[in-house]
């Protein structure tokens, strides 16, 4: 299953036959993807299930629907296993930007880390998942795939914000900030961090 963020609001790309009960249920070939989108930036939907036997089918037809934009992104931990974090836009979030054309997503990863927040001697340690979310710029409604990457930095130097990009703050935060940061983040955000805690998990268990 895919979970995919309207309007940081979710919507399942799903195989499985759900009962509906506090969400709408969709079938791929009967529903107009453009009309539901638009729904959603209208707040007419607030959670919903899109259905259809293959799910790669389902996120082919998104994409074809929706301009996608790919980008890249980092989960950032210095040696004090701080996480690397931005503020812009009136909420947490972490560093990542779109791909140069010709660009290795690695390659995207690392470069967007260092422009948004001035750290460098990053060494990617872990490919993490893919979040979705259709944002809408100058009217138009845009997918953006991004792929994160666990990342480490012995980088002790200044934190340096991109203000050109929107980006108001750079901070590395601590275990109980990064709680109190996700109660004011993207949703996309927060899954990044269960993965995340789920991954670290699985290794202690080892």
């Amino acid at each position: 299953m895919y979970k995919v963020f309207v309007n940081d609001k979710p919507l399942f790309l799903t195989n499985q036959i759900v009962k509906e009960t506090d969400f709408k249920f969709f079938l791929l070939e009967s529903i107009d993807i453009e009309q539901l989108i638009i729904n959603y930036f209208q707040n007419k939907i607030q959670k919903a299930y899109l259905y259809h036997p293959d799910e790669n089918e389902i996120l082919n037809t998104l994409k074809s629907k929706i301009k996608v934009n790919r980008a890249g992104g980092g989960l950032v931990y210095n040696k004090k296993g701080e996480v690397l974090f931005i503020f812009r836009g009136g909420k947490w979030d972490l560093p990542k930007g779109g791909m140069d054309k010709g660009e290795a997503m690695e390659d995207t990863a690392i470069r967007e880390v260092e422009e948004e927040t001035g750290v460098n001697k990053l060494k990617i340690t872990n490919k993490l998942q893919k979040t979705y979310h259709v944002f809408r710029r100058n009217g138009k409604y845009r997918l953006k795939i991004t792929q994160w990457y666990e990342m480490h930095s012995d980088f002790k130097g200044e934190l340096i914000a991109q203000e050109d990009e929107g980006i108001e703050k750079v901070a590395w935060l601590n275990p109980e900030e990064i709680k109190e940061a996700l109660k004011n983040s993207y949703e996309n955000i927060k899954l990044l961090f269960e993965e995340e805690k789920e991954l670290q998990e699985k290794v202690s268990l080892k």
